[in-house]
């Protein structure tokens, strides 16, 4: 691929978003992962009509849109039901990536990609950069974010790799511990490398 591509990735609850969103403030395109991921199980696409041929029609809402936190509970209690769809979904996912990453046209653009190492996602970008903060962090803000229960994060953070790996794998990481107006800085840091690196490929 010739075009330099940074890959974003954090836990739930990490800032990911709000350091994407800086990135973009700086003319940096972004190729989200979640968003496409969302697109290729729109009404009437192939991957939501496979998915209800497979679990059925319990899967989807009145209006026929996914239903996704039945899905998310019916694949977090059942390994297999997740794989399938894993199978299914990460062809579709990696292809529209490859897609949308080929029509930016900024000097580098970033994949965002919560599971960027935990999908082999990082085989597509030229480095990555995690986001990192400690689990209790990533509990505290996504239960005031989201309201959701403590349980259902926690199932989540235990999908995603440990901590430790994540760390290990990166080849930036800003520590996100302390307050938002310190990550600008880290931000334009990178960003100023980043372009750097693009020139050079």
């Amino acid at each position: 691929m010739s075009k330099f591509i940074v890959g974003l990735t954090g836990g739930i609850g990490s800032g990911k978003t709000t350091v994407a969103n800086m990135f973009a403030e700086l003319g940096v395109e972004l190729v989200d992962a979640d968003i496409i991921a969302r697109e290729v199980v729109e009404v009437g696409s192939k991957g939501l009509n496979e998915i209800s041929a497979h679990f059925g029609n319990t899967i989807l809402n009145k209006d026929k849109s996914l239903n996704r936190a039945t899905l998310r509970e019916l694949i977090f209690s059942q390994p297999d039901e997740r794989q399938w769809l894993n199978d299914l979904m990460h062809p579709m996912i990696r292809s529209k990536i490859l897609k949308c990453i080929e029509s930016t046209t900024s000097p580098y653009a970033i994949l965002v990609a919560p599971l960027l190492f935990e999908n082999g996602l990082d085989r597509l970008v030229n480095l990555s950069l995690l986001v990192d903060i400690s689990p209790e962090q990533q509990l505290d803000r996504t239960i005031d974010r989201d309201s959701v229960s403590s349980e259902q994060i926690k199932n989540i953070i235990d999908s995603q790799a440990p901590r430790a790996e994540r760390l290990s794998k990166a080849d930036d990481v800003i520590d996100n511990h302390g307050k938002i107006s310190a990550l600008k800085g880290k931000v334009i840091t990178l960003h100023n490398n980043y372009l750097k690196l693009a020139n050079n490929t």
